[in-house]
């Protein structure tokens, strides 16, 4: 899922706030510096999670027959190969944990 600029902004205000909102967190950095490492952290995850699509995406169009894309089989492989490639990243599903 791709996020806007905007939307990545204001996941950062939202983060940074319950962060202040805990007790157990005592806070030594300016909120605006944590709140920009947090968007500058957003921003690398969309870079990753965009890298993975394309690879997933090349993944299924090196198939020996041409799958179309929005069918079933294409979405049920594309589901298949992306989480094999968060699991490479150590990414782990809590359905997989408790397993």
């Amino acid at each position: 899922m791709k996020l806007s600029h905007e939307k990545i902004i204001q996941l950062s205000h939202v983060m940074m706030n319950a962060i202040e909102g805990l007790d157990e967190i005592e806070i030594f950095e300016e909120p605006n510096t944590i709140r920009q490492e947090i968007v500058k952290i957003l921003n690398d995850l969309m870079r990753e999670e965009e890298k993975i699509d394309q690879e997933v995406r090349r993944h299924i169009t090196s198939q020996k027959r041409t799958i179309p894309e929005g069918g079933a089989e294409w979405d049920i492989l594309y589901r298949k190969y992306y989480h094999e490639a968060l699991r490479k990243l150590g990414v782990v599903f809590s359905s997989e944990a408790r397993a």
